[in-house]
């Protein structure tokens, strides 16, 4: 165990060592930067209501999009959602909560594709470059099994995702708190479901955002780190990776009317559509399908990833 801690432990020097790593942090905290920016300029996405005279301006704002709507149709689908909205609040009594830091948290936890492209640069290089640089065999000499070494290698690359996508989270916390104020520390928001409108708490909602984005994480880094360890080769391993994981949605609704397309593994790395209000990817998949298709694909990558480095010859590297 010790040669193990000490083995990850070694990985992790030679990613941080990098000033390449520290740019990379520097670039995802200049765009979460960028956005507490441009959200704070955008009053509208903020705006709060005052506390005495909350129910007239819903009703202000709800004679305003009506009006809207009658003159310009393309935006009847959006205000009709808003105003059905306001319409709970009404209803139920309920003061719509202020634009705080865990709003702009919410708002933007789909920055963590960032986190997801980083990490996948990080897990193609990891096995690829000792070959590249030759120093696979110096790590190969030390008394620990291939299988070891290459553990260690994975271990390594799901630590520094789950580092740099707490370092976003978190990071998005303090913009927000900056820019917008802390607020309450357990605020409730309203979301449409299947059922309709229901109220749910904004921090367990950013949790269960954050869970399911890992999946994604994970999903697309073991991919990345399987094609580097089988091809050895990094630029492929990024290409490739990065390619699909943009390109997802559109491969996905490409093949839709094809039966096997229910296996294609993009159509559940985002378990997200499962929540309420979201769509579904392909229409009869359901969640615990989605988590057998990922489970039966992590395994396909670890496997290849092992057989194809613990077979490997290296005398000719």
């Amino acid at each position: 165990m010790s040669r193990m801690l000490k083995l990850i432990q070694n990985e992790q020097g030679k990613i941080f060592i990098r000033k390449s790593t520290w740019i990379m942090y520097i670039i995802l905290a200049v765009l979460i930067l960028g956005s507490a920016l441009l959200t704070n300029s955008l009053d509208g996405l903020k705006s709060e209501y005052d506390e005495d005279n909350w129910r007239e301006e819903l009703k202000q704002e709800n004679a305003q999009l009506q009006k809207e709507t009658e003159e310009y149709e393309d935006f009847e689908e959006y205000n009709n959602s808003v105003i059905a909205k306001n319409n709970y609040y009404l209803e139920n009594d309920i003061q719509p909560a202020p634009y705080t830091a865990w709003t702009f948290v919410d708002e933007n936890i789909s920055l963590l594709s960032i986190v997801s492209l980083l990490t996948i640069i990080i897990a193609a290089g990891i096995v690829a470059n000792e070959f590249r640089w030759g120093t696979i065999k110096l790590l190969l000499i030390r008394p620990i099994s291939r299988s070891g070494i290459l553990l260690s290698k994975y271990i390594t690359v799901l630590l520094f995702a789950l580092y740099t996508a707490l370092f976003a989270l978190v990071l998005m916390w303090i913009f927000g708190a900056i820019f917008f104020g802390i607020g309450d520390w357990n605020p409730s928001i309203v979301v449409e479901g299947e059922d309709g409108f229901k109220t749910i708490s904004l921090i367990a909602n950013i949790f269960t955002s954050f869970g399911f984005k890992l999946v994604n994480l994970v999903m697309m880094a073991t991919f990345a780190f399987m094609i580097s360890a089988v091809f050895r080769n990094s630029s492929l391993a990024i290409g490739v990776a990065i390619f699909l994981m943009m390109g997802a949605s559109s491969i996905v609704s490409f093949f839709a009317d094809k039966e096997w397309a229910k296996y294609i593994l993009f159509a559940h790395t985002d378990l997200s559509q499962y929540m309420d209000g979201n769509f579904l990817m392909l229409e009869d998949n359901t969640m615990g399908f989605s988590i057998a298709v990922l489970v039966v694909y992590y395994a396909i990558f670890m496997l290849l990833s092992w057989i194809v480095f613990t077979k490997r010859d290296v005398a000719g590297q």
